[in-house]
């Protein structure tokens, strides 16, 4: 991943996205409401993971953006250089009454394959790593958890170790308008998120 010194300036506006989210006009920089929490994951192309997860009841409300990087307010062009260090990935906004954050854990084992390092399938470069980016210590300590009973399975299974990086998250910041909700929008739009078909456990809370 290219340092500080070749990264792309940015600029310190940020880059216009959409007032609402598509499917549950829900203001898109909604404040996290009283009891929600909040989740991000980079899992590829973000246009698949994000109906991955806007699927999921419980989830409030879904973004995608970019994290991880050195450029500030970063354009599409510039993550897609792999200049900018910045990775694809969608924030989510859920109720853990609905729905725990080990089963948002699960479904992003299962959703992608976590061993490929700079790509996710025929998509290649460093914005299509795998990352979980946690938001208190809890979470921090499930998704370690997590990675530690998965990947007994997926070595089973053939596959090789777990490149997935889990990291405090960073500062998010959102995508353009065009990549918000793309797939409700272009429902037969391309998906390149695809997983192992090796099954992660939903009990995943430490004993």
């Amino acid at each position: 991943m290219s340092g500080t010194k070749n990264a792309p300036p940015g600029r310190p506006q940020e880059i216009a996205t959409p007032e609402r989210h598509f499917i549950s006009h829900r203001p898109l920089k909604s404040a996290v409401p009283a009891g929600l929490q909040q989740a991000m994951f980079g899992m590829g192309c973000f246009w698949g993971v994000e109906r991955i997860f806007w699927q999921i009841k419980g989830v409030w409300l879904s973004m995608v953006g970019y994290t991880g990087g050195f450029t500030p307010n970063p354009s599409y062009e510039e993550v897609c250089s792999g200049k900018s260090g910045h990775n694809e990935v969608v924030r989510l906004i859920f109720d853990p009454a609905e729905v725990s954050y080990e089963e948002l854990l699960r479904q992003f084992w299962q959703g992608h394959d976590p061993t490929q390092g700079m790509r996710q399938g025929n998509d290649r470069g460093t914005q299509y790593r795998s990352g979980i980016y946690t938001f208190d210590q809890d979470q921090q300590a499930a998704a370690l958890a997590s990675r530690a009973r998965f990947a007994p399975s997926l070595v089973v299974a053939g596959y090789g170790d777990i490149t997935t990086e889990i990291m405090p998250a960073p500062e998010f910041y959102y995508a353009e308008e065009y990549h918000q909700q793309y797939l409700a929008k272009n429902p037969a739009g391309y998906c390149g998120i695809g997983g192992t078909g090796v099954s992660c456990p939903i009990a995943l809370r430490s004993e």
